[in-house]
């Protein structure tokens, strides 16, 4: 039995050297900021084509302008605070647009499909945090008219404030995004970030051990409509 002793303070030893030294060998070596989510490009963008007017329905678009949406959040790592970002391009909706002002709008996330570089972390964000089985949509939804005159027709973008409620889980809440819209060809095309406290949805941030998500972080969309 003697002779085990040695051998089981150095396993006791190396245990406890791995426990300490988790945290900051995640942060060290896995744990990378994620890209920023997508925005407006006008990468390849081309004059207005027709009136802004019309019938308009949610599309996939084309890289770099590809339907998509999602989150940001922010995890502290003992005290590092490291970007995620998760997406999914599973997006519909319609919008209508009348003398140049948007009357009508309605977007579709299906939470369910949001993924990140993590499947652990996608499992936990379906299951425990967002509860996808009960709640597996987020939509965006216009409250009045959006005044889309000052969006140029010429390749380039211009900026409005869309006043919206967001339903997320089980709660809804007044937001005013703030939209980059441009006009290109036969699309038009629309990206924003709405600053987001997430308890403010009944959604409690996780805390898993030397993980933690931050309470704030942003909804992040980025939409190509075409005409319906």
């Amino acid at each position: 039995m003697r002779k085990w002793v040695p051998w089981l303070i150095s396993a006791i030893v190396l245990v406890a050297a791995i426990a300490v030294a988790a945290p900051w060998l995640y942060a060290k070596f896995v744990a990378e900021d994620d890209a920023p989510a997508a925005s407006v490009s006008t990468e390849g963008a081309r004059p207005a084509s027709g009136a802004v007017d019309g019938d308009w329905v949610v599309a996939a678009g084309s890289d770099p302008n590809t339907t998509a949406a999602g989150y940001t959040v922010h995890e502290i790592l003992n005290g590092e605070s490291v970007t995620v970002v998760g997406s999914t391009h599973d997006v519909s909706g319609t919008a209508t647009i009348e003398n140049g002002a948007l009357t009508a709008a309605e977007v579709t996330v299906q939470v369910a499909t949001i993924a990140t570089d993590s499947g652990r972390r996608d499992s936990q964000f379906r299951g425990n945090v967002m509860q996808t089985d009960t709640f597996p949509t987020a939509t965006f939804t216009l409250d009045g008219p959006v005044d889309l005159s000052g969006v140029p027709d010429d390749g380039t973008v211009g900026t409005v404030t869309a006043p919206g409620t967001l339903a997320l889980k089980d709660r809804t809440q007044h937001v005013d995004a703030q939209i980059t819209v441009l006009r290109s060809g036969d699309e038009l095309i629309a990206s924003g970030s709405v600053p987001t406290v997430w308890t403010d949805y009944g959604v409690q941030p996780p805390s898993l051990g030397f993980v933690t998500v931050d309470g704030n972080g942003s909804i992040d969309f980025l939409v190509t409509f075409a005409r319906g």
